[in-house]
């Protein structure tokens, strides 16, 4: 499958080119705690692995998923992983001159000779940049075109949820948590070799997907109604599961990763230690796509948390530590978790930041202590509906009351800025329910001038366009237009702007609608979907999520050319509404998610944007199960504190 005898470095051919292009530092590898291995460490049946984050290198190389995977195949003594980023324009005109395939940071490997080519996307705006990745590997774009001299290519992260989109450039994907699957996957390839790779690459295809745990979309045959819709998605040979079911990972104090955190050579988007302190949320927020696909909460204990900020602080040098999850301060310990690192790390450079916090999980002891050893920078809420009744429909129970309480709190202790996140398109939005952003914005800074008796308070109002997304219950939602995106805001800009007593007191930051409808199509696309990203690609398209890069018309004049004659267009795609008997292209891939429960909350969120229900889904950690599946369908459970343990040594360092 891939060479037995180390393949050439690929260094002396970049090196002499690398003053030609912006910022070479991010080609040349090297990084603090990156792992260097023998080609054949494992003998003939060594696996090896290059690990990809679609994107530039400065985005790619803070990514949790990828740097814990690395280091999780790497310690396995027959394994190598090294790790691949997107190339920008400029280095990839070299490359392409002079013949030098994508390669790997870690020692200059060619792509194509590993074993696996394994890409974690967690925006599906990152499609193009694999296909110029394959590309530049010498890797046949389309997987029914590869030999068994190719490697498996490999998708996972929060897309591969529905990566029909892109399965004719990928063999296989994987759903959910990625640290105990790849080592399974390792090992069937491992085997096989011992085998003497018996049938090649389809017989060790045939092989992961026996196991319903690793989706390969040739062993699958999609078949279309006359109207456009699918009519079955089925096994097309005898063995393959009909269903695949996602990964779950229990238990996160036996994996604390990363152990050896890698610190970049260049600059990079985030500079900081970042320890997940749990994973999985179960607030319920209807729109959102990472809180149904990673239940249940799985709690870190206080005393592995401690123990991996610690240890990163000391492998990698980094002066902050993030406590990242979907909803940090929901932690069951986040208090005595904020109380023991603040005392622990009190007078050193050491500082702690939450990302963004619930209104309803803030309180002010709890941002003193991640503020004591730094500066007190802004602090973040996402009440992300305008209005309480969009609010109420996104099951997002936070009233303009307790907003209004908390940063008067915090204006009052001393911060002068807060900054508030929301979307517009929601399901059942109306032009009054957008512009209460701006009533909203004008209370919190009245607020914070009539609690401190200054002027000097700023509110950033920032905005995002609402994407329906796969296995949540807006995932049979319409999409709204970027026409009425952009007039939208336009209209509460103009209200912001023409206000004289608050205006210049609210920042405003927002992208216009057309991102969105690409991310629509991309997310909620079936395989004819395929044929646009690949035209994209032909046609330039590169780095699709940054603005400078991206190009709405590419993609429309793109999409018109490949849906040509199928009956369908974008808009088929992103603005009309679902029903429930309608073959979604993602029911096949098993999330745990109950179908029904998640319709059932989706006639909820109607009930209550029209007034007949005034229905709240609660918090199944500290309520009732409200059945949505997900722990007598996964096996699981939800795991979280009190754990009784504590953040030792407690002394200051």
């Amino acid at each position: 499958m891939s060479v037995a005898v180390s393949p050439a470095s690929v260094f002396p051919l970049l090196e002499s080119r690398l003053p030609s292009v912006q910022k070479p530092i991010q080609y040349v590898g090297g990084e603090l705690n990156s792992t260097l291995k023998e080609w054949d460490c494992g003998g003939e049946t060594t696996v090896r692995w290059a690990l990809m984050y679609p994107d530039a290198y400065e985005v790619g190389l803070p990514n949790q998923g990828v740097q814990i995977l690395y280091e999780v195949l790497n310690e396995r003594d027959w394994i190598v992983a090294e790790r691949t980023y997107a190339v920008w324009p400029d280095m990839e005109a070299v490359m392409r001159a002079d013949g030098i395939p994508q390669f790997t940071v870690d020692q200059h490997r060619p792509v194509r000779v590993f074993d696996v080519f394994g890409l974690s996307f967690s925006t599906e705006l990152g499609y193009t940049n694999m296909l110029n990745a394959l590309d530049l590997a010498g890797i046949p774009l389309h997987a029914a075109d590869r030999t068994d001299e190719d490697p498996i290519v490999l998708a996972g992260g929060h897309a591969a949820f529905n990566p029909e989109p892109i399965a004719d450039f990928i063999d296989a994907a994987v759903l959910g948590d990625g640290e105990e699957v790849v080592l399974a996957i390792s090992e069937v390839i491992r085997e096989w070799k011992a085998e003497g790779e018996p049938s090649g690459r389809d017989e060790l295809l045939r092989r992961l997907a026996v196991s319903g745990g690793v989706y390969v979309p040739k062993f699958y045959d999609v078949t279309y109604a006359a109207d456009g819709t699918i009519e079955a998605v089925v096994p097309n040979r005898p063995g393959i599961p009909f269903r695949v079911s996602k990964h779950t990972l229990m238990d996160l104090d036996a994996w604390p990763y990363p152990a050896k955190p890698l610190v970049p050579l260049a600059e990079t988007v985030h500079e900081r230690f970042s320890v997940e302190i749990f994973r999985g949320c179960t607030r319920g927020c209807r729109f959102c796509q990472a809180g149904m696909i990673t239940r249940p909460v799985r709690e870190r204990s206080i005393e592995t948390i401690g123990n991996m900020v610690e240890n990163g602080i000391r492998k990698s040098g980094f002066e902050e530590v993030g406590l990242l999850s979907l909803s940090s301060a929901d932690h069951t310990e986040i208090g005595e978790v904020a109380k023991g690192l603040a005392d622990r790390y009190e007078g050193s450079n050491v500082s702690l930041s939450l990302p963004s916090t619930r209104v309803d999980a803030f309180n002010i002891s709890l941002a003193n202590e991640f503020s004591r050893n730094g500066r007190r920078s802004g602090l973040t809420f996402a009440p992300e509906g305008g209005s309480e009744r969009m609010r109420k429909v996104i099951n997002k129970m936070v009233t303009e009351d307790d907003l209004i309480n908390t940063v008067a709190a915090a204006y009052s202790h001393g911060w002068r800025q807060v900054k508030l996140y929301f979307m517009v398109g929601l399901p059942t939005e109306t032009d009054e329910d957008v512009l209460q952003v701006a009533d909203l914005a004008k209370r919190v800074i009245a607020k914070g001038r009539e609690v401190t008796g200054h002027n000097d308070i700023r509110c950033t109002v920032s905005i995002g366009g609402f994407v329906p997304k796969p296995h949540t219950p807006f995932q049979w939602a319409a999409q709204l237009d970027h026409e009425t995106t952009d007039d939208r805001l336009k209209k509460l800009r103009d209200v912001v702007r023409e206000d004289k007593r608050y205006g210049r007191a609210i920042g405003f930051r927002y992208h216009d609608g057309k991102p969105g409808i690409v991310e629509g199509l991309l997310s909620r696309g079936d395989r004819r979907v395929g044929a646009i990203i690949e035209q994209v690609w032909r046609d330039g398209g590169r780095f699709d999520g940054w603005s400078e890069h991206f190009s709405y018309d590419r993609w429309m004049t793109s999409a018109e050319t490949a849906l040509a004659g199928t009956g369908i267009d974008v808009g088929w795609y992103t603005t009309r509404e679902r029903d429930y008997d309608e073959v979604l292209p993602w029911d096949h891939l098993d999330s745990g998610l109950d179908k029904d429960w998640l319709w059932g909350d989706w006639e909820d969120a109607l009930a209550v944007a029209d007034g007949s229900s005034d229905v709240e889904i609660e918090d199944c950690r500290w309520t009732p199960c409200y059945d949505c599946g997900v722990c007598p369908e996964m096996n699981t459970e939800i795991q979280i504190g009190p754990t009784g343990r504590q953040l030792l040594p407690l002394a200051v360092v």
